[in-house]
């Protein structure tokens, strides 16, 4: 069992959330609410469709570990 116990660790498990939640998002599955592409994109200030914002996501991660 893993325990995120520090601001960094949290947030680093959300971001982590997000690029998922964005992959299925791209497979077609909606949610209510605000989508997953508007809040990434509103977060880190990527552009372009939804792959290639999850690209960026992506690439954002492996770059900020």
């Amino acid at each position: 069992m893993t325990i995120l116990d520090t601001p960094e660790a949290i947030d680093g498990f959300r971001v982590r959330v997000l690029l998922r939640a964005l992959k299925l998002e791209c497979l077609g599955m909606k949610r209510g609410g605000q989508s997953v592409y508007s809040i990434v994109k509103n977060e880190f200030g990527f552009k372009g469709n939804k792959q290639k914002v999850y690209a960026q996501l992506e690439e954002w991660i492996n770059d900020n570990p």
